[in-house]
C-alpha cells in the first residue's frame, strides 16, 4: 500500500492526498506540493501513513518541499491586497459592461497567479478583460466560475437558524438535496422555509434524512388500519422524534403506542392506556353536556335580549312626544327641484304653513260640470 499525508489547502474543503517522498511531514506543518494548477501552499493535515490503492483518485502527486518563513510571509502579504484586487476586478468589469458579478480573488502563496471567482447567468466573453488585469497587476490571472452554493461558501453568512453557515466553516462538499427530503421529515414545501442563503434547499435537510428514513419505515402510514392490542386502529398521526404513533379505535378513543408495541417486541400497558381511555371519555362526555346546556340556554339568552331592545324602543318613542305647536321649531320646506332646501318666509308673524297645509288645493268644479253630474 503506497505512503500518503492529507493536505488541505485554503478555506474550508476536502484533504488531498500527496506523496510525501522521503520527507517526513509532521501535523499541522505547511508544505509546498504540485498540484494541476501549479505550486501551492498547504498544511498537513494527516500524518504519513498507508492507505489502499483504491482510496486514491487520479494521480498521486508529491509534496515538494517543506514552507520556510519566507514562503508563510509572502502569503500573508499577497493575501491582504485580495480585498483591494477584488474592488479593482469589479470597477474593470462594470468599464466593459460585461454580465458578471465577482465573487472573491485568491493570490497564490508567492503571487505568481491570481484567481478571480465569478458567477453568471450565461457564458461571458472576459478576454478584454483578462488582457487589462494581467497589464495592472503583472501576474498570471485566472478567471473562474462558480455556482450559488460556492459563492455562499465564499462570502459566508447566517443561516435561518441563527448560526453561521455550515458550507463556510465546516461542510467540506455538498451532497445532492432534493424536494424528497422535505416530504419525508414533514417539512412546509414554501421555498422561503427550506431554501438557504444561496437559494437553494438547505444542505441541513441531508443530516436528518437517513434518520427518518429508517424510524418511517417501521412506522405505518398515516391513514392506514392497523391491529392493535386493542383491536383495529387507524393511524392518524406519526411522530418520528419520539418514534409512536397515535391510533384512533372504533370507538372514537385515541392511543399512543411505539413501534415495538405494534411490533409485539414489548407489551403494552392495557392498564394505563385503559385509564387514559377512561379519562378521555370522560372528558367527552362532559365536552357533550356543557354544548347541550349551552344550545338549551341560547333561545333563552336571544329571547332576554329581544325584550331588552323593544323596552329601549318604546322608551325612546315616549321621549319623542309631539310637542306644543308654539314650543316647535319653525320647519324648512325643502325644494324638490334640483335638490336644494329653503327656508319658508313667516307670514304676518305666523309660523309657516305646516307640509299638509302646502299640498295644492283641489280645483273647484265649474258649473258645467256640476250641470252635468
Amino acid at each position: 500500500m503506497p505512503k500518503v499525508c492529507g493536505v488541505h489547502f485554503r478555506g474550508v474543503g476536502k484533504t488531498y492526498y500527496f506523496d510525501p517522498k522521503e520527507l517526513d511531514p509532521q501535523l499541522e506543518e505547511y508544505v509546498i506540493v504540485e498540484t494541476s494548477r501549479g505550486q501551492e501552499l498547504g498544511q498537513v493535515t494527516l500524518p504519513v501513513q498507508e492507505v489502499p490503492e483504491d482510496e486514491i483518485v487520479g494521480e498521486l502527486k508529491p509534496v515538494l518541499r517543506k514552507a520556510t518563513h519566507i514562503d508563510l510571509l509572502d502569503a500573508q502579504r499577497y493575501r491582504r491586497q485580495e480585498e483591494a484586487a477584488t474592488t479593482t476586478c469589479c470597477e474593470q468589469v462594470e468599464r466593459f459592461h460585461l454580465p458578471m458579478k465577482i465573487v472573491g480573488a485568491e493570490y497564490n502563496y508567492d503571487g505568481s497567479r491570481l484567481t478571480f471567482f465569478f458567477t453568471a447567468d450565461q457564458r461571458v466573453d472576459f478576454r478584454q478583460l483578462v488582457r487589462e488585469l494581467a497589464r495592472m497587476f503583472k501576474t498570471r490571472i485566472e478567471l473562474r466560475q462558480i455556482g450559488v452554493r460556492d459563492e455562499a461558501k465564499i462570502i459566508g453568512g447566517v443561516g435561518m437558524c441563527g448560526r453561521n453557515l455550515c458550507c463556510a466553516t465546516w461542510l467540506t462538499d455538498f451532497r445532492p438535496v432534493s424536494i424528497r427530503m422535505a416530504k419525508q421529515q414533514n417539512l412546509p414545501l414554501s421555498p422561503m422555509e427550506i431554501s438557504g442563503v444561496c437559494g437553494r434547499l438547505l444542505c441541513c435537510l441531508l443530516y436528518e434524512d437517513d434518520y427518518y428514513r429508517e424510524i418511517k419505515s417501521r412506522l405505518p402510514r398515516v391513514g392506514r388500519t392497523i391491529d392493535t392490542p386493542y383491536g383495529p386502529a387507524k393511524v392518524v398521526r406519526v411522530s418520528v422524534l419520539k418514534e409512536t404513533v397515535n391510533v384512533i379505535l372504533e370507538d372514537g378513543s385515541t392511543v399512543e403506542l411505539s413501534a415495538d408495541e405494534l411490533a409485539g417486541k414489548s407489551p403494552a400497558d392495557k392498564q394505563a392506556a385503559n385509564e387514559a381511555l377512561a379519562a378521555r371519555r370522560r372528558q367527552n362526555l362532559e365536552e357533550a353536556i356543557s354544548n347541550r346546556e349551552d344550545q338549551r340556554a341560547a333561545p333563552h339568552a336571544r329571547e332576554e335580549r329581544r325584550q331588552a331592545s323593544e323596552g329601549s324602543a318604546q322608551a325612546t318613542g315616549r321621549s319623542r312626544r309631539r310637542q306644543p305647536r308654539e314650543q316647535r321649531a319653525a320647519p324648512t320646506e325643502r325644494s324638490t327641484k334640483g335638490g336644494t332646501s329653503r327656508d319658508v318666509p313667516e307670514r304676518d308673524g305666523q309660523s309657516p304653513p305646516s307640509r299638509r297645509t302646502r299640498r295644492r288645493p283641489r280645483r273647484k268644479r265649474s258649473n258645467s260640470q256640476t250641470n252635468k253630474t
